[in-house]
């Protein structure tokens, strides 16, 4: 995080300077969350993050930086995740593609077919996470799936709030889990590193959290009394994907091909076009009627059309289902523009703070006393929910810390893949913690459950972060920066 000018009279900033735009941009966020509860995210958090940026250009020149040094600091900062971007957009496309052929909706059937009054906390746990690892979003697992498992809980008498506990933790799970998820290409994009080492190096901690909190859900099930009770929705969600798409093995096999392609160890960006491709062909083939209508025609060019569609725009379901229609209606390059739109945003922001030194000075003050691993993973992780607490918003906590602790972790010997697992194990799962963060306020207005009253019941997401605490105390798979990282 140096700093150069041609201006000899540049100054160090204050711990005063780099705090302004900070502070200021809490609260901005705060007060857009206020006005525009879980919508923040679609516009009023850019223009935040935009004005931020100009602040701290303004106090930058204050300091001796000329204003084309601190747009040059805003354009690298954006650089920096071109990469990520491109891999947003084949995201989009992968989805779209994937309903279309039937792979994500075979993949809910069968996900749903485990469900057992027995076992409904744990089973809606793991639904949710074989959901959300499909499609790479824990707000729309939670949405349509979470909805629909809330008011079966309800008709058998179970705790709603243990519940949302339950669909939260596996759809977070999930979310952070999926090569599908924005979030997850962003911790890695942030941190320079490859998408699928930083998934494989998250196995160590998320693992054990999501087994430790399906266990806790299994035993809390086994102690409640529960009637045999056959669950008419599930029929009617299982009738409704059937009727729309060939449910069968056969849609599954653009996934086997992304993992088998994962397990080369592919770059992340042509895996998942491949993989898109891939799901085209198999809807094309077996989901034609499907493809026709979205493409618009009768003729075998309308099929075509509908495949393309599906890469740009997303797959647009006509079940009579409302909650399947919401669930397999998504995709699409289109669908990931506003992400794109709030990166870039927030990368400006952190170029401008990294170019006038305004990081350098908050990471120096933040890390006075850190003086071990296990302080510097506590820090972060803190940090992180910090972040998710101030700024109302999970990307703030992932993109900020991200760019504060990289010479940290380096400085210790730490590689970067340590990092990206913190800002996941903290930033990603902590911020539906959180009433008025943006996840916080979803999913409290979507399940209809307080967050005050789900979160103790939220097991993945409060083991995680204290896991990973755990692990950088004792010294525990923290990657050391010679390490290679391809295994």
């Amino acid at each position: 995080m140096s700093q150069t000018s041609t201006n000899p009279d540049v100054r160090k900033p204050s711990l005063g300077d780099a705090l302004t735009p900070l502070l200021l941009l809490i609260v901005l966020l705060w007060a857009s969350v206020q006005f525009f509860g879980a919508d923040s995210s679609y516009g009023p958090n850019q223009i935040a993050l935009l004005l931020c940026a100009g602040v701290a250009a303004l106090v930058g020149m204050k300091n001796g930086y000329t204003w084309n040094e601190m747009e040059g600091g805003m354009l690298h900062g954006i650089s920096l995740v071109f990469g990520a971007i491109l891999i947003l957009l084949a995201v989009g496309a992968l989805i779209g593609s994937w309903i279309l052929a039937g792979t994500v909706p075979s993949m809910i059937y069968y996900g749903v077919q485990i469900l057992s009054p027995q076992w409904f906390y744990a089973a809606s746990c793991l639904i949710c996470a074989v959901v959300g690892l499909s499609i790479g979003s824990s707000w729309t697992t939670a949405g349509t799936l979470g909805v629909a498992l809330i008011g079966i809980a309800q008709a058998l008498q179970l705790s709603p709030e243990i519940t949302a506990g339950a669909v939260i933790s596996g759809a977070y799970f999930g979310d952070k889990m999926s090569p599908l998820s924005d979030t997850t290409n962003l911790a890695a994009a942030v941190t320079s590193n490859n998408l699928f080492q930083h998934i494989r190096h998250m196995l160590w901690t998320t693992i054990p959290a999501f087994t430790l909190a399906v266990v806790i859900f299994s035993i809390i099930g086994l102690n409640t009394q529960v009637a045999e009770t056959q669950s008419a929705d599930i029929d009617i969600l299982l009738g409704a994907l059937q009727g729309e798409f060939h449910i069968s093995l056969v849609s599954l096999l653009p996934l086997v091909l992304l993992l088998a392609m994962a397990w080369r160890k592919m770059p992340a960006y042509p895996t998942l076009i491949i993989g898109a491709l891939a799901g085209v062909a198999i809807g094309m083939i077996f989901e034609t009627d499907a493809a026709r209508r979205l493409g618009g025609g009768d003729g075998a060019l309308s099929v075509l059309k509908g495949g393309w569609y599906s890469l740009f725009d997303g797959y647009k379901s006509t079940s009579s289902n409302e909650n399947v229609a919401e669930l397999l209606s998504k995709g699409g390059m289109s669908s990931m523009l506003n992400t794109i739109w709030l990166i870039i945003s927030a990368m400006a922001f952190g170029g401008a703070m990294e170019k006038a030194g305004f990081l350098e000075r908050i990471v120096n003050w933040a890390l006075s006393r850190v003086k071990t691993v296990g302080a510097l993973v506590t820090t972060t992780v803190l940090t992180c929910f910090g972040m998710n607490a101030a700024a109302g918003d999970q990307y703030m906590a992932i993109i900020i810390p991200g760019r504060m602790f990289r010479e940290a972790f380096a400085d210790m010997g730490l590689h970067g893949l340590n990092l990206s697992r913190s800002l996941e194990d903290s930033g990603t799962i902590t911020s539906v913690l959180i009433p008025w963060n943006t996840c916080g306020a979803f999913m409290s207005g979507t399940l209809g459950i307080a967050t005050w009253h789900y979160a103790p019941y939220a097991l993945f997401n409060l083991i995680c972060p204290l896991l990973a605490i755990a692990y950088g105390w004792f010294h525990f798979k923290q990657m050391p920066l010679s390490a290679k990282a391809a295994d």
